[in-house]
């Protein structure tokens, strides 16, 4: 009599486990694999979709370049729209001045297009020839500015200095006070020999050119005057009353 095996049986049990694990994972593992293949073939496509897009910019820029170098005025125009927002923000971030920052791009592509025939493709891609030639317009931007703001200064320095009201060392307005009174106190022909000499900075021969007077005498009468004021000025009102 053939005896049943109990489902308690280890070898029944053992038995029937390849085919009940076989029956429940391997729709799984077939999904979780078909899953897999379908996420390494939608980056398998998006790395192909980029070396196409940069293999297909790489040649747009070529094409563009050669058109450029030719002269040719529609890819002149192309180049500048493809690459002028590269070239104004250059500009725009070292000067940090919208305005300077436009023109710069201009005579960047200014120059890039009278000297095209400096461009070999061989040295290097058309947008790298274009920073190269913005960043020395930038350098010459930074450089006149520098140039304007110098004169600026020296110009506001002049006008400050010729305007009425200048402060200055009180020792200088002074000594000016004095000195205007003491040439009102000498007679007219030495007051303006001085005037001529230390207003408008005339030499001896230069006041007797204007003059007319010999060069001796206007040496004379400058030295009388000189000394009639250090009199006055060091000795006070006596010294007037008891010079000649």
């Amino acid at each position: 009599m053939t005896a049943l095996l109990s489902p308690a049986d280890p070898a029944a049990v053992v038995a029937t486990m390849p085919a009940t694990y076989s029956s429940v994972t391997m729709p799984i593992t077939r999904a979780a694999d078909r899953s897999s293949d379908r996420t390494s073939d939608r980056a398998s496509d998006r790395a192909s979709d980029r070396a196409s897009s940069r293999a297909s910019d790489r040649a747009e820029s070529e094409r563009l370049a050669a058109g450029f170098v030719r002269g040719d005025e529609e890819s002149f125009a192309l180049v500048y729209r493809r690459w002028g927002a590269l070239v104004y923000s250059l500009a725009a971030r070292s000067l940090g001045d919208a305005r300077e920052a436009e023109d710069v791009a201009q005579q960047t592509f200014l120059a890039a297009w009278r000297g095209r025939h400096g461009y070999h493709a061989l040295r290097g891609p058309l947008p790298g020839w274009l920073v190269g030639i913005a960043r020395r317009k930038i350098a010459d931007a930074h450089a006149a500015r520098s140039r304007r703001t110098e004169l600026a200064a020296a110009h506001a320095a002049r006008e400050s200095a010729d305007a009425p009201g200048t402060a200055e060392p009180p020792e200088a307005a002074l000594d000016r006070v004095l000195v205007s009174q003491e040439l009102r106190k000498l007679p007219p022909v030495q007051r303006d020999i001085l005037r001529l000499a230390f207003f408008d900075d005339l030499t001896h021969v230069q006041i007797a050119e204007r003059t007319g007077l010999p060069l001796g005498t206007v040496k004379s009468h400058a030295r009388r005057a000189m000394a009639r004021i250090r009199r006055s000025m060091t000795d006070g009102p006596a010294a007037d009353s008891s010079a000649a």
